[in-house]
């Protein structure tokens, strides 16, 4: 068993792995760790390109595109390490990026998973809008995050320099407990792409398990690397995907409130992108709550298996982030005075 695994998931990404892949490897293969690829069924040039200038990297391939959830459940299922550390294809990490988030994991057994801070690779002084400084979910399970609401976006002064405790860490990088993430079986491979780490993190959390933000690591991500943030079919997953993390995690009693709540903020999100004729949109959104209610005898089922909640997680925002955004004005999440 190797201690820590920092495990990249390609998708037809050659042109990131030849930008960020050398400084991956000469800032990450230390203290026990190694550096795996798996691809996700690439078409491009990708496994060519590592066969020829990275022979050393061990290379896990797919036969197929399973998405994020699936394609890392498969080339993790292969790897043996006591942490995995997941780790976006179009990241550049920096010195030191990596021993902070493990020595979490080591020092504290407690801790289920460790997210660095996340800045802009393109305006760098910024967050950046996948996980920034930590991130949360509201009551009705809208994330965001400490530097980013919505779509605003903080500049990065050291306001948040303090190791914390968050309710998800991003799948874009996370460091995660090999056996924790393997006993509860992973991501939701359903899920395909998008809001499955909030669940896994959720899933943590009512397993008695903490998450945390480590300052200390800083990398800078490009983001938006598969599909732009608006595209109907991105939209579409994440508006489906929050349904069924809800479903899955949320304690019983609190389930047809929320979800009947979401049916009518989404109904006004989709009759919003009619205004401005944006059909496709529109269309995704109605798309997302079909598959939802077609699909709720398969996740009624699941639900069994997980553990019993009666209460949110410790580190939910029990407000509701939109009334927050758009009616109070609330553009940073230190104006929140949201302490735990």
């Amino acid at each position: 068993m190797i201690e820590t695994a920092v495990v990249i998931l390609n998708w037809n990404g050659v042109h990131h792995l030849k930008s960020f892949l050398p400084g991956v490897l000469s800032l990450s293969v230390s203290n026990g760790s190694q550096v795996f690829i798996g691809d996700n069924g690439s078409v491009d040039d990708s496994v060519a390109f590592l066969k020829e200038q990275f022979p050393e990297v061990k290379l896990i391939r797919l036969d197929k595109n399973y998405g994020f959830s699936e394609g890392y459940n498969r080339v993790l299922k292969t790897i043996d390490a006591r942490y995995f550390v997941l780790l976006n294809s179009d990241i550049e990490v920096t010195e030191n990026w990596l021993d902070p988030m493990i020595r979490i994991l080591q020092s504290r057994p407690d801790v289920a998973a460790v997210m660095p801070k996340i800045r802009s690779y393109k305006n760098r002084s910024y967050f950046e809008h996948a996980g920034a400084a930590g991130g949360f979910i509201d009551r009705f399970g809208y994330p965001f995050c400490r530097g980013r609401i919505l779509n605003r976006v903080e500049k990065d002064e050291g306001q948040y320099d303090q190791e914390s405790e968050i309710f998800w860490a991003t799948g874009a990088c996370m460091a995660v407990r090999a056996d924790l993430f393997n006993n509860l079986g992973g991501f939701d491979a359903f899920m395909f792409a998008h809001m499955e780490e909030i669940d896994l993190c959720w899933r943590f959390q009512n397993a008695g398990y903490k998450v945390i933000f480590s300052p200390q690591s800083v990398v800078f991500h490009i983001g938006g690397g598969t599909l732009p943030n608006e595209h109907p079919r991105k939209l579409f997953l994440n508006f489906r995907n929050n349904l069924i993390l809800l479903y899955k995690n949320l304690p019983s009693r609190k389930k047809p409130g929320v979800l009947l709540t979401r049916m009518v903020l989404d109904g006004i999100a989709a009759v919003k992108f009619l205004i401005y004729l944006k059909f496709q949109h529109a269309l995704a959104i109605i798309r997302a709550h079909i598959q939802f209610y077609r699909i709720l005898p398969k996740y009624r089922n699941a639900r069994k298996s997980l553990p019993a909640t009666t209460t949110y997680p410790k580190m939910m925002y029990m407000g509701s982030i939109l009334y927050q955004f758009y009616i109070r004005g609330i553009r940073k999440f230190s104006s929140l005075n949201f302490v735990r």
